[in-house]
């Protein structure tokens, strides 16, 4: 496939002009790291947005950064770890479950995908620290959003409608997003041997409490396993981690308020520093279930639900097949690694969340499983025409990223 690499704004104008006048199709890609997530491509040209690169703003006392939307996140979460501050949605890196380069990600890309991690129980998603930008539409318009102060209301803010739109919608050449001041201390609480239920349980406990939990996950005994923090590791038993961020008196005042809680649950382990940012970490990236630990071809779906039913719902999807599992977001996300099967085990996996609520989407699957199913959680028929609708309203002869989504679409 012909590849355009354009050096500027008015180069993607100019492309996407060109594209349109010619009913060209476009795939849009920054260094390619999510490539693989969602329907294959349908389109006659990639459109490589990795030569608009390059941080244009940034002032840490107004916690504002815009860049270029090609910039690499590893570069942009350098910068701002310079300063002592960090990007608080946590975007999780792609690369290990995709069997891809890690650490490949820019920042236009995470705004596409509306990328989190842990951290979003407490500090939301991409979409929740998107400001502004600038992009162009598939008319071959350009047309801007938001602004670079915190406080900005004017217009509507198609900010929320970019963020997780995959490119679909309009390709953005410079983004504004806030960032936040690093938390100067870390600790995690590990409760060992709980089942699902009890999990969830003493997860639901924990965040009930003003104890400010800024992580909730739970790793089943074999993925526990498979967490490269050797000094959290208790063999054959699962593992409960409750997360706490701030300022070293205010961790260690919430550490005791939150062992005093979970005492009755099981056996309290506690981490910290360096070792609880990499079990962080691997739980973002969902490390366990990584395409170099588990076989490639393995189906993994994202689900997400209320996080009391999370455990009904890996019930439901476990007595239907063989089924590994990782619970975050103290149980509203779960992460489902399954055996190969023809259907990826989409009709287990539709039918558990229609019974529980929610919705699941295939992250990794082969190539023609991908373009034969639903990736995304189908659209009932209301939702779908409006969909539609802010389809053709921005891309009315569906030149980006057509089918990426939704079929048709």
């Amino acid at each position: 496939m012909d590849t355009l690499k354009p050096r500027d704004a008015k180069d993607v104008e100019d492309a996407l002009q060109w594209a349109l006048g010619e009913g060209k199709a476009l795939e849009i890609v920054g260094q390619g790291s999510k490539r693989a997530i969602g329907r294959p491509a349908q389109t006659d040209l990639t459109l490589d947005l990795s030569g608009l690169s390059g941080v244009t703003l940034y002032e840490p006392e107004e916690l504002v950064l815009s860049a270029k939307a090609g910039t690499p996140l590893a570069e942009i979460e350098a910068l701002v770890a310079s300063k002592n501050q960090m990007l608080a949605f946590e975007p999780m890196n792609y690369g290990p479950i995709l069997g891809g380069v890690p650490e490949r990600g820019t920042i236009g890309g995470a705004l596409a995908a509306n990328l989190s991690g842990p951290r979003r129980i407490k500090t939301g998603a991409a979409r929740d620290h998107f400001l502004g930008f600038s992009a162009v539409s598939g008319r071959g318009e350009t047309f801007k959003s938001g602004g670079r102060v915190v406080k900005n209301v004017t217009g509507y803010d198609l900010c929320k409608l970019m963020a997780g739109s995959w490119g679909t919608l309009g390709v953005m050449t410079e983004v504004t997003i806030k960032v936040l001041p690093r938390c100067e201390a870390e600790t995690t609480i590990i409760v060992c041997g709980l089942d699902e239920s009890a999990a969830v349980r003493a997860m639901t406990t924990g965040m009930s409490l003003p104890c400010e939990v800024s992580g909730a996950a739970h790793l089943p005994a074999a993925a526990a396993a498979r967490i490269p923090v050797r000094e959290i590791i208790a063999p054959g038993r699962a593992l409960t981690v409750l997360r706490l961020e701030g300022v070293e008196p205010s961790v260690a005042h919430r550490k005791v308020a939150l062992q005093a809680a979970l005492k009755d649950f099981g056996e309290i382990r506690f981490c910290s520093g360096i070792v609880s940012r990499d079990l962080w970490r691997a739980i973002r990236d969902v490390i366990p279930f990584a395409a170099s630990r588990t076989a490639s071809d393995q189906p993994l779906w994202r689900i997400s639900t209320a996080p009391t039913k999370g455990p009904e719902l890996g019930r439901a999807i476990a007595a239907g097949a063989k089924a590994e599992m990782i619970y975050d977001w103290a149980g509203g996300l779960i992460w489902v690694l399954l055996a190969p099967a023809d259907d990826a085990g989409a009709a287990l996996v539709r039918r558990a969340v229609k019974a529980c609520g929610g919705h699941a989407t295939l992250i990794r699957a082969p190539m023609a499983q991908r373009a034969a199913l639903d990736v995304l959680e189908p659209q009932v028929a209301g939702l779908a025409a409006l969909t539609k609708r802010v389809k053709d309203s921005f891309d009315p002869k569906a030149i980006l990223n057509p089918g990426r989504m939704w079929a048709g679409s």
